[in-house]
């Protein structure tokens, strides 16, 4: 019995003492790392200049001169960070410069940052939504999507060039002008130059703290396509001889009500019929109408299936004799879906969020589209998105950031960029 007690109490030492040498070794491992904690704390206010900088540009997708006067602020602090810089035109829309910089290091790791300078706002919105700081909050058109996610970017490249850090084969930065518009002249080339890199990180928003219980990272969004259904039908007087006619509006109305539920038995995919319209004066039976459908994609490839589905159906039957139809889905944005790989670096940014005891959730999916889709179209690269500061009233009225956001944010993307590098 005494034999039996004296090994259990050793036994229990042994047990607590290995806790205690295990809870150290926890502990130490949850601590900030100090100098780069300092680094981003020091940063703060050059970030909030830049901020005010940057707001202070009027850059929505179509302004190609505001859009040229954020390149050039760009490049400048790119530069100034050690880059090498070019500026590409964007293959359509409004023909503003895509700004990258790339920067080459020491070690094995292929890095992409990505970010957009453009904003949904008019000319002339600073007239009425100037820059303004109030308490934790500062706001401005496109302060948060994506100014915001911008100056965090600039500011951390800033930090790990002056701690020397070069744990990286390539280092890529790529900012377009056309995000909130598709992305229609600059899509390509940021699915090609991610195809080149192991991990890309994006800098959208994160919720602001009124909105979500805290900050995230974003693992999904719903990628965007177009449906267009149109008929072909035969005009007529439509009081003296309508039977000799084909009404197209008819017939459009019938494919529109029997495809309206097939995406429901499909994965991954919506369709909503939004706009519909056909041709002609009111005394002719109808011979050309169109619809419109919005798709919203979160499974990549989904949008096939519908194709073939609406396909198959409309070829069923038809209402009208005579008419015909045909339907086409033109993907814009394709989704984003980060995976298990990109699940597992989002888990490790929430771990060194931890070292500055905050919560880091990670959402699953989102409906609204981002240029994450077309960095992780192919899969070849580890896709993350929301690296960008906390705010709100994106695309809406008083825009705005959360100052205590700036530190954790920019403490995260340095962190998470130096474990890249190690691995």
């Amino acid at each position: 019995m005494t034999m039996r007690t004296s090994s259990f109490f050793s036994l229990r030492s042994v047990a607590l003492a290995c806790g205690l040498a295990l809870g150290a070794v926890a502990t130490a491992q949850a601590a900030p790392d100090a100098k780069l904690l300092a680094a981003a704390e020091k940063a703060q206010p050059a970030v909030i200049d830049n901020l005010k900088e940057m707001v202070s540009i009027e850059s929505g997708s179509l302004n190609v001169e505001g859009l040229m006067k954020m390149a050039d602020v760009i490049e400048g602090r790119l530069k100034a960070a050690g880059f090498k810089t070019e500026r590409r035109k964007a293959s359509a829309g409004a023909g503003a410069d895509i700004v990258i910089g790339t920067i080459k290091g020491t070690g094995k790791r292929k890095i992409m940052l990505q970010g957009h300078m453009d904003t949904v706002y008019a000319p002339g919105i600073l007239n009425s939504q100037p820059y303004k700081v109030d308490g934790n909050r500062i706001y401005g058109p496109g302060i948060a999507d994506d100014k915001g996610g911008l100056a965090v970017m600039m500011a951390s490249l800033k930090i790990l060039a002056d701690a020397g850090w070069r744990d990286y084969d390539t280092l890529t930065v790529l900012v377009n002008p056309d995000e909130e518009v598709g992305s229609v002249g600059s899509g390509e080339l940021i699915a090609t130059t991610a195809d080149l890199h192991d991990t890309v990180l994006s800098f959208e928003p994160t919720a602001a703290k009124a909105v979500a219980k805290g900050e995230s990272l974003l693992l999904g969004a719903a990628g965007i396509a177009q449906a267009t259904l149109e008929v072909k039908g035969r005009a007529a007087h439509a009081g003296a001889a309508p039977e000799l006619g084909r009404n197209a509006l008819y017939e459009l109305s019938y494919q529109m009500l029997q495809t309206k539920d097939l995406a429901k038995d499909i994965p991954g995919v919506t369709l909503n019929w939004t706009v519909a319209r056909a041709t002609g004066p009111i005394n002719q039976i109808t011979e050309k109408a169109q619809a419109l459908g919005d798709i919203r994609i979160t499974q990549p490839g989904a949008e096939k299936k519908l194709t073939e589905a609406l396909q198959a159906k409309i070829a069923s039957g038809k209402l009208i004799p005579d008419t015909e139809t045909t339907v086409k889905v033109e993907v814009g944005r394709p989704a984003f879906v980060a995976g298990a790989k990109g699940r597992a670096l989002a888990e490790k940014a929430q771990a060194i969020y931890k070292e500055l005891d905050r919560e880091l959730a990670l959402t699953p999916m989102t409906g609204g589209g981002t240029d994450a889709g077309f960095a992780g179209r192919s899969g070849k690269a580890t896709v993350v998105e929301s690296f960008g500061l906390a705010g709100f009233g994106y695309h809406a009225r008083d825009e705005y950031i959360e100052v205590d956001s700036i530190v954790p944010r920019l403490y995260l993307v340095t962190r998470l960029l130096t474990e890249i590098g190690k691995n």
